[in-house]
């Protein structure tokens, strides 16, 4: 029941105190108050106001009210932030820099949403901006099951339909770029030519890539200890899974170029490629910039693998064995066959150190 407590102010005039407390097992859970002029409205709010809070998950929202989309994403980062790649963690830090973020995570509406994405359009490609939406719902989720906070889910799905429906969103295109013989020739003669002052065999990296299928993160990872020598095997720690974040790690075979390179590497650390992965693939873009390289990509080198060996003439379940892929359809995404394209056009080329 709501309390009236009546005052009277300096002035000698009058005015009404409305006390609403809630109780759980005795305790106070919630309370809120408000001062009128007169009781009558004293009354009629706090009559109006217990009849809201009866709502189903009200008392949870006036609870929670005032916490922001980036508190919510800073959390986030904090608790399951380490299990997140490095685009996952650019992007999380990035949203916390809008303007969406500095909103109400409960009463943030649909058109908010929206606004957001139109507003990130005038710099991004709609598969960039859909990203946004798809790392926000992965928030909101956590937010409503993991810590009981009734954000704005339902607004959020509304608003990532209407993006769709107008094509303000769209789904990730499918990248077909290969390097061509030429291309590569120029980034391993580079490569060879700055390891007098680099610590970082970059060329041999390049080229365990390009015959292995790993990622720049994976080929880091790798350790003598999980290398099987007499199958060609060797284990990936933490392989990269939609869905599994940690704990996928996956045995994978090694083509016969990528176990020759494994071979010469020096052992003077339990990991066999014992460098940072960023800067691998920083080092590999910024050589393709300097080089007048265009848009090649460090985990090109995985797909131009994987579309290799078909050329080969290997079967899936053998090029799935390589490059880790579960299904058919995920991997066929990695294939861009050519027909202008020989299949031993890297004859020798592994077995080379020094090109």
């Amino acid at each position: 029941m709501a309390t009236i407590t009546t005052r009277e102010r300096s002035n000698g005039t009058k005015s009404y105190r409305a006390e609403i407390k809630l109780k759980r097992k005795g305790k106070v859970v919630y309370q809120e108050s408000r001062t009128f002029d007169r009781k009558a409205l004293a009354k009629d709010w706090a009559s109006r106001r217990e009849l809201e809070l009866q709502e189903p998950d009200a008392l949870n929202k006036v609870m929670h009210r005032g916490v922001t989309i980036g508190e919510l994403i800073e959390r986030y980062q904090k608790e399951f932030g380490a299990s997140f790649g490095r685009s996952k963690t650019m992007d999380m830090a990035r949203l916390r820099e809008y303007d969406l973020a500095k909103l109400d995570a409960i009463e943030v509406t649909s058109q908010d949403f929206v606004a957001h994405v139109v507003s990130r359009l005038k710099t991004v490609k709609p598969q960039t901006a859909s990203n946004d939406l798809i790392w926000l719902r992965g928030v909101f989720k956590t937010a409503r099951s993991g810590w009981g906070i009734p954000v704005a889910l339902e607004p959020l799905n509304d608003a990532a339909e209407t993006c769709r429906r107008e094509r303000l969103i769209a789904k990730p295109s499918s990248r077909d770029r290969r390097p061509t013989l030429a291309e590569l020739e120029k980034l391993l003669e580079y490569a060879k030519s700055t390891e007098t002052r680099r610590a970082i065999p970059h060329q041999e990296i390049i080229l365990f890539a390009l015959f292995s299928a790993r990622r720049q993160e994976e080929i880091t990872r790798i350790r003598w200890a999980d290398l099987d020598e007499r199958n060609k095997v060797v284990i990936v720690p933490d392989m990269k899974h939609p869905s599994h974040k940690t704990g996928n790690n996956r045995r994978v075979y090694l083509t016969d170029e990528a176990w020759a390179i494994i071979q010469r590497q020096p052992k003077t650390d339990e990991c066999i490629f014992p460098y940072n992965s960023r800067s691998l693939s920083a080092r590999f873009t910024e050589w393709c910039k300097f080089l007048g390289i265009e848009d090649l990509h460090f985990h090109d080198l995985r797909h131009e693998c994987v579309s290799w060996l078909f050329e080969r003439g290997w079967d899936i379940p053998r090029v799935a064995g390589v490059s880790g892929h579960t299904t058919w359809g995920s991997l066929q995404r990695y294939t861009h066959l050519s027909r202008q394209e020989h299949h031993d056009k890297y004859e020798g080329w592994a077995y080379r150190p020094s090109m």
